[in-house]
């Protein structure tokens, strides 16, 4: 309204410029100043002024025209109120109207419903999304009973308030997208054909929701995450290998053959003296078994008593101390490693690689506020583009509802994108612990609870 009245008011003003041209009655401009705070009043403004009452325009808001008094006649208001009830009919209804010869004609009292819904009975349409909506055990006979966080929420409204309802699910088991002949299907078609009262789930209040349906206020944040699936972790027989690499065992291997050999040629050509009636055998397995038993730390069998031998030796043991000392540190450190460390800790970890595929279920919020901050130049996020490029690398990425979607992440080689909040619980309860979740630390939006446009129990709810 604001903008249609300054739109006429500059056409009412250019029209009495072009009037005064016209009768040849302009005052010149030249001794007005904005800078000089003693410039004397315009000439032409009383005659400005009278032009203005004399003459009127039609404008976007009426034929704007003004009186000796300076108010305008044709001004006309509708007053619109929630008069709404079971009993009155569905919409927004007309209450009084204004306009400056009659004054007010009707009344401004609005049926308010306040605290007081009882008789009323809505009809809820919902989407099965744990934790939010979950059926429990159904008893046979009777009726689906449901359960989880909105149903929680929905109910404590219900308590408070006095109403009563029925919920179904969405035929199509979606939240709703605008489709190509610009309609809405899924839950959101549900409530704009006017099928249904409330829409309740994981459902996020966007923009292009907003414009087909109303939202209550946010009774939860919502982010972007992403499941993925542990590291499986075996049982390995040859653990105490792990502190030291193949390559360096072999050396190590090697290096006790090379010094058995050198130990046993250094006492074949340069004999130890011994005393009378002693025995020595300096065989090439006794040399071996010294050098191996000395490098476990277990000591010798056979005496060896020559200077080149006992200085070879102390060389090895030195060698041996070095060598246990690193592994031993080693060992500690590998046992006690009780977490994984996987390679994906945030959302931008997540879109610089690309050894693993992910995406998201098509046609979902989620799916629209990546695609959006990917191509929309007004909140282009770097790391969105990456994202929605892998999300689009091939057909396969993106799947049609969410268990499909964790189903891929727990027998399959891929990363399911989805509701934060909603992963987390399913990482929590999966029976054999496979599954860890990535999430972002900046919620940009929340969930709420959707309503037909114009809806009377909107602020209610919020309320």
């Amino acid at each position: 309204i604001t903008n249609r009245y300054i739109y006429d008011s500059v056409l009412l003003l250019a029209n009495t410029f072009h009037k005064k041209l016209e009768d040849r009655k302009w005052h010149s401009m030249a001794s007005l100043s904005c800078i000089r705070k003693t410039s004397k009043p315009w000439q032409g403004g009383k005659s400005m002024l009278d032009t203005v009452k004399k003459f009127g325009v039609s404008g976007l808001t009426s034929f704007l025209e003004f009186t000796d008094n300076g108010t305008n006649p044709n001004i006309f208001f509708e007053i619109l109120g929630t008069n709404y009830g079971e009993d009155r009919g569905r919409g927004v209804s007309r209450l009084a109207t204004w306009d400056p010869v009659h004054g007010l004609n009707g009344t401004l009292s609005d049926r308010k419903l306040e605290n007081n819904m009882r008789g009323v009975v809505l009809r809820v349409v919902t989407v099965l999304e744990e934790p939010f909506v979950m059926v429990s055990e159904n008893v046979l006979g009777k009726p689906k009973k449901y359960q989880g966080f909105s149903i929680d929420v929905l109910d404590a409204l219900a308590n408070y308030l006095g109403f009563k309802y029925e919920i179904f699910v969405a035929p199509d088991h979606k939240y709703g997208s605008l489709q190509p002949d610009g309609m809405w299907n899924g839950l959101m078609g549900e409530l704009v054909f006017k099928r249904a009262d409330v829409g309740l789930s994981a459902v996020t209040i966007t923009p292009e929701r907003e414009g087909a349906v109303d939202f209550t206020t946010r009774y939860m944040d919502y982010s972007v995450g992403v499941l993925l699936r542990k590291a499986e972790r075996t049982v390995d027989m040859f653990a105490c290998l792990a502190p030291f690499d193949l390559s360096l065992w072999a050396c190590i291997a090697g290096t006790v053959l090379l010094v058995g050999i050198l130990v046993y040629l250094l006492n074949w050509l340069n004999p130890p003296r011994l005393p009378m009636g002693a025995v020595s055998s300096t065989t090439l397995y006794n040399s071996m078994w010294f050098v191996y038993g000395s490098f476990v730390q277990q000591g010798g069998e056979v005496p060896y008593t020559t200077l080149a031998t006992r200085m070879m030796m102390g060389v090895w043991w030195m060698f041996a101390l070095i060598v246990i000392s690193s592994y031993t540190a080693n060992l500690a450190a590998f046992l006690t490693i009780t977490r994984i460390e996987n390679s994906i800790q945030s959302l931008q970890d997540l879109s610089r690689q690309t050894d693993l595929p992910y995406g998201t279920v098509l046609d979902s919020a989620v799916y629209d506020q990546v695609r959006s901050k990917a191509m929309n130049p007004f909140e282009r996020d770097p790391m969105y583009s990456q994202m929605w490029r892998m999300i689009n690398r091939t057909g396969d990425n993106n799947v049609d509802e969410s268990k499909e979607g964790i189903r891929k992440v727990k027998y399959g080689h891929f990363g399911f994108v989805w509701d934060a909040a909603v992963l987390e619980y399913v990482a929590v309860n999966d029976e054999d612990c496979s599954f860890y979740t990535v999430a972002s630390n900046a919620p940009d939006r929340g969930y709420g609870i959707a309503m037909q446009h114009g809806s009377p129990y909107r602020d209610v709810f919020s309320q």
